[in-house]
């Protein structure tokens, strides 16, 4: 018994419910039906809204290939269908008429429909919606090509290169043309990689390729040196392999840099004259010295490295302890004044100076020394000079008084807070009197005051002019104009002659005015 052939209502009760689009076309071109899913691929509710017949849809959709190529009339999928074609997997992209926004992604096949007497009956388009998936391929289109970061895609299938970004083409200097359908062996990302074995394996079986060091073979003669990882990825229905890249010649050109930086200031080091010592921030060891250093402080270099300066006995406890304390801190110190013991016990005094650095990945401080005993010495000497002459320095001009105190002390200003109105008048007559040289013992006697009292008035105008021996006050004086007592304040009295200069210590004998006697014209 033949069984009971099936009516077209049957059918398309069947087909309503699928998720894929199905139309119908009569062998006139007339549309005749739709299936719900179909509509909505289109943006419409009604089978009308597709058109009467092919003509009319071909006006309401506009249909292109993926490369953004328009079909052209007799092109469309529906048209080829009618004129009696079978084809699959076409796939088009559909934009309603007048509104560029709604646009959708269809994958098409065409399907005869033939009576039980095998004539066409009907046709038919199977439509799946690709929109999502073409969406999501199209960002990663847009970030595959931004991204910096070099890459290629290779297909699996065959191991031929299907996508190579921006950041690809400009690290390695090939056009796409010459990268695009290439073999993985042709351009082999894995040249002189040491898992080369380990990276073809893992491509063959489609599992993610660990990083690894491998030479990009460039256009020219050239090679470039870089890092390379695979990640098993899919295109469609393609699966592929992601090769990321990672340019290592700046790295390379760095650690270059960074080793001749290294070497000129290792030559640096051991020529500079300046005594010089490399030391751990965290424990203060010296790690390194140069000739300078193990000249100045008299040791063996072997009896230096790797000791702390107080292990070798050359720091004072104290100095080494907040050296040690400002390194941890992460401070510098800068020209710190230390007495420096030597291996044969002599004392130098040093000005040390500590910076922190980074040496070959470690943190280290520099310690730098320069030895100023002899300055000193001869500062000492000097200082004991201008002492033993200023004890006598009334016959001093003004301006060689100031040049000696100077030398002496440092000092420019002293007692520069106060001012000479803020005296007053029997401390400007004291004042005055010792800058005659007269002792504190004439002093009384001339103003006709107990010692006592005059010594008294000598210790309140050094407090008060924060000053300390008579030197100073007798400049301090002299600075302002004061150069005998109250009397003769306001008259500088002019310097004294080369040949007055010359007689060190010997002052004349005030000339004193006889008094006229009871019986005398």
């Amino acid at each position: 018994m033949q069984p009971p052939e099936t009516n077209r209502h049957q059918l398309q009760q069947i087909i309503a419910g699928l998720c894929d689009g199905v139309i119908l076309v009569e062998r006139d071109q007339r549309i005749i039906w739709a299936n719900e899913a179909a509509l909505e691929m289109h943006g419409i509710d009604t089978v009308a809204a597709l058109g009467k017949d092919v003509a009319q849809y071909r006006d309401r959709f506009k249909l292109r290939y993926r490369n953004n190529h328009k079909l052209a009339a007799g092109n469309y999928p529906i048209e080829r269908v009618i004129a009696g074609e079978v084809f699959s997997d076409v796939i088009v992209e559909v934009t309603a008429e007048g509104d560029e926004t709604q646009h959708w992604v269809h994958r098409v096949r065409s399907l005869v429909l033939t009576t039980a007497a095998g004539e066409p009956d009907c046709l038919v388009l199977i439509l799946v919606d690709l929109t999502d998936l073409a969406s999501a391929e199209e960002r990663f289109e847009k970030t595959f090509n931004a991204n910096p970061a070099p890459a290629l895609i290779c297909r699996l299938i065959d191991q031929r290169y299907i996508k190579v970004n921006q950041g690809f083409v400009e690290m390695t200097g090939y056009e796409r043309e010459q990268v695009i359908g290439r073999s993985v062996y042709q351009l082999d990302v894995f040249r002189d990689a040491q898992k080369r074995d380990l990276a073809i394996e893992r491509l063959s079986a489609g599992e993610t390729i660990p990083q690894m060091e491998a030479s990009l073979k460039l256009p020219g003669d050239g090679e470039k040196l870089v890092v390379v990882a695979g990640q098993p990825i899919e295109i469609g229905d393609d699966a592929c392999m992601l090769f990321t890249f990672m340019d290592l010649d700046p790295r390379r050109k760095i650690e270059v840099s960074l080793r001749n930086s290294e070497a000129r200031f290792a030559k640096a080091f051991q020529m500079t004259p300046v005594p010089t010592a490399v030391c751990s921030r965290d424990r203060f060891q010296i790690v390194d010295a140069n000739s300078a250093f193990i000249s100045a402080i008299g040791y063996a270099a072997e009896d230096v490295i790797g000791k702390t300066p107080e292990e070798i006995g050359i720091f004072d406890r104290g100095d080494f302890a907040s050296f040690a304390k400002a390194l941890t801190a992460g401070d510098s110190i800068g020209k710190s004044e230390i007495r420096i013991t030597t291996a044969v016990g002599n004392v130098i005094t040093c000005l040390v100076s500590l910076e922190a650095v980074e040496i070959e990945d470690k943190h280290c401080a520099l310690l730098v020394m320069t030895d100023i005993t002899e300055r000193k010495n001869t500062e000492l000497e000097l200082t004991l000079a201008i002492e033993a002459v200023m004890h006598d320095a009334s016959w001093f001009s003004q301006s060689l008084m100031e040049k000696l105190t100077n030398a002496r002390q440092g000092k420019v200003d002293m007692g520069s807070a106060v001012k000479l109105k803020d005296l007053t008048e029997r401390e400007r007559d004291v004042l005055g009197l010792m800058c005659e040289g007269l002792a504190d013992k004439e002093i009384a006697k001339r103003l006709e005051l107990a010692p006592n009292t005059v010594r008294n008035y000598v210790s309140g105008l050094y407090t008060k002019l924060d000053l300390h021996s008579r030197s100073e006050a007798m400049v301090w004086a002299r600075a302002r104009g004061i150069y005998g007592s109250a009397a003769t304040a306001a008259k500088p009295r002019k310097p004294r002659s080369a040949t007055v200069l010359t007689m060190v210590g010997k002052r004349k004998p005030p000339i004193r005015k006889k008094v006229k006697g009871a019986g005398e014209n």
